[in-house]
């Protein structure tokens, strides 16, 4: 049935996707659907301000534009800021494209995180937009509270001041949290949504296992600084066993952030997850926007089986789901990440 269905898709959109024994493709309700807390780098560090940080940008060119290909250092090109209420929010925008495509990172990522080569294919197509979260890298902190609902306050002004009429949204993990509320409260300025690593929240949703919840808290209250623990919630580990230079796929920058800024996003996330509210789940319905969901089978952060429960309840949606990958996919299949979403935006106009 797997294989049919991978035919028809190939034969009505010419889809080529590699190693295709990494993909489970689902059919829910007739529509064709595809399916951090820390995405970290090498350099570990756990003083009394610093949850982690990155090594330094490399000597070469921002844009390197040889045979037409778009290869952009995303960490050499200067921070614009723009002052939002209490916050000063950092952003960058380069990109060939007109359409605007705006990233939302996950909690303790950078702007800067983002896997250069998925950011080379969309730059080709997209005008793309990248902002660090309030009180992370060098976007200040505010006086205002952490929740996903600010945030999504936060992505919402930042857009209106870029006169950003309409976009194609794309959130991982909180910022995927982010990308639902900000949908829902904006459905006409969002073109195309992208949701990964992603939960609806709530008593609806597939809560953390316990000694999920125990690792990230003893994380972000430093009481483990084990490398293995903390990889572990971003990547399987027998698949850095199998994959000892994964750190090469690890964008470097110079940005960092704090462990009182982890901490208020933990509290952030953990306030969406618990059971004791509604979430977004019983909403999600009234979402209309063509949306990818996409998440790995062995994510240990957000349980891969949120992401049933989201595509069930968005009308026009595409399910992902990625064998042996966590967290952290986008960073173990960088290409097959990337082709999955270069191909969401490219054909999702035959769904509506």
């Amino acid at each position: 049935m797997i294989q049919i269905f991978y035919k028809f898709i190939y034969a009505k959109f010419n889809i080529k996707l590699n190693n295709l024994d990494h993909f489970t493709f689902f059919l829910i309700n007739t529509l064709i659907i595809l399916s951090s807390l820390l995405a970290m780098n090498n350099e570990m560090m756990f003083d009394k301000n610093i949850v982690f940080a990155h090594s330094e940008i490399t000597s070469r060119d921002i844009y390197n534009n040889n045979n037409g290909d778009y290869d952009v250092n995303v960490s050499a090109i200067p921070a614009k800021k723009i002052t939002l209420g209490d916050i000063d929010i950092a952003y960058k925008i380069f990109g060939k494209g007109e359409f605007p495509l705006v990233l939302i990172s996950g909690s303790a990522n950078v702007m800067d995180a983002w896997p250069s080569s998925f950011l080379n294919q969309m730059a080709l197509t997209h005008k793309v937009i990248i902002f660090d979260n309030r009180g992370v890298g060098n976007t200040t902190i505010g006086t205002q509270p952490f929740t996903v609902q600010q945030f999504a306050n936060d992505t919402a002004k930042f857009l209106d001041a870029l006169k950003i009429q309409r976009a194609d949204i794309l959130g991982f993990s909180m910022g995927s949290f982010v990308a639902q509320q900000y949908t829902l409260e904006h459905p006409e300025k969002v073109d195309k949504l992208v949701l990964y690593g992603s939960s609806c929240g709530g008593k609806d949703a597939i809560p953390q296992s316990p000694e999920i919840v125990k690792t990230i808290t003893d994380i972000v209250n430093k009481r483990t600084t084990d490398e293995k623990t903390i990889l572990s919630l971003t990547f399987p580990l027998e698949w850095i066993e199998a994959n000892p230079n994964y750190q090469n796929n690890i964008p470097k920058s110079k940005e960092i952030v704090t462990l009182s800024t982890v901490k208020k996003q933990f509290e952030a996330v953990e306030d969406w997850i618990a059971t004791n509210w509604s979430g977004t789940c019983t909403n999600l319905q009234k979402i209309n926007n063509p949306t990818l969901v996409i998440s790995g089978l062995k994510d240990a952060v957000i349980p891969s089986e949120n992401s049933l429960i989201i595509a069930e309840k968005i009308k026009k949606s595409w399910l992902v789901q990625i064998n042996g990958a966590g967290h952290g996919l986008m960073y173990q299949y960088p290409e097959q990440f990337t082709g999955i979403v270069k191909t969401y935006f490219e054909n999702t106009s035959n769904f509506n």
